[in-house]
């Protein structure tokens, strides 16, 4: 059974929308089975950076700890099935990838996302913790996973606004890039984790790497983006191969929350193929 696990932090974002994020959450966690749910309770501070050189580090880290105590003690009771993290910022992925990486240490990860999230605190352009959540999952910065992912076990996908350093960062790092047009074959995120020799994937959505004619409740759009469609059926193709070790959904910032029911059927469609 899927167990989820709902984290509507907000802190990590940098749009001026960021709080729309915890209606975002909240909107998914009412169409999640109420049984199989568990809700973390993010602090309702901005907090402070702490002089880390990321934005309300303080509060990010106290979600940090909340969630991994979650994973642990699900862990610990022996709890079957995968789990799915519902965001919340791309910052809720890190210790949920830490704590698949902890399970399988050849253990690949797959990140769609319209951008890097490759940056670290002394090149991001915001601060914002968003913009560094993978960095942070290959095990690099103030909030680093505590069992990383390697970089060559790493595959980006429908990645297509990254800022300079991240571009170098992944030409120098040997992460894989999948792009938008690659998906129209659905094996082809496959065959490149295929290449990586894991034996587990976690696999990692934002919203925004969708096309903006698929979602419309995101904080940070970009065009040509991925097909809901050719998402799904490529996410099945790779759970053929490999087992799933757990997945997270992030970005759903809807303007206003009346506007949510508009892309919940896509996000739906997501979150089923995921659990």
């Amino acid at each position: 059974m899927t167990r989820f696990l709902v984290v509507p932090q907000w802190q990590g974002s940098p749009s001026t929308r960021a709080m729309t994020l915890i209606d975002g959450a909240e909107a998914i966690a009412g169409d999640l089975p109420r049984s199989a749910t568990q809700r973390i309770d993010v602090p309702v501070e901005a907090g402070e950076a702490l002089d880390t050189g990321v934005r309300r580090y303080s509060s990010l880290a106290r979600t940090r700890d909340l969630l991994a105590a979650a994973l642990e003690s699900a862990d610990a009771d022996g709890s079957e099935g995968i789990g799915v993290v519902i965001g919340g910022d791309c910052g809720v992925a890190v210790p949920a990838i830490a704590a698949a990486a902890a399970r399988h240490p050849r253990l690949a990860l797959v990140w769609f996302d319209a951008h890097g999230d490759l940056h670290t605190a002394e090149t991001s352009p915001s601060g914002a913790f968003g913009g560094m959540a993978l960095r942070a999952a290959l095990g690099d910065g103030p909030l680093a996973a505590t069992h990383p992912v390697a970089p060559e076990r790493t595959v980006l996908v429908g990645a297509r606004d990254l800022d300079p350093a991240e571009d170098e960062f992944v030409a120098g790092s040997g992460i894989r890039v999948v792009s938008t047009s690659d998906l129209d074959d659905p094996a082809s995120l496959a065959e490149a984790v295929s290449t990586t020799g894991a034996d587990a994937v976690y696999i990692h959505v934002d919203l925004d790497v969708l096309d903006p004619a698929a979602v419309t409740g995101v904080g940070f759009s970009v065009p040509f983006g991925v097909d809901a469609g050719a998402l799904t059926r490529a996410v099945g193709v790779l759970r053929g191969r490999l087992p799933l070790a757990g997945a997270s959904i992030s970005g759903f910032a809807p303007a206003v929350p009346d506007t949510a029911v508009d892309d919940m059927g896509t996000i739906l469609r997501i979150v089923g193929s995921l659990a």
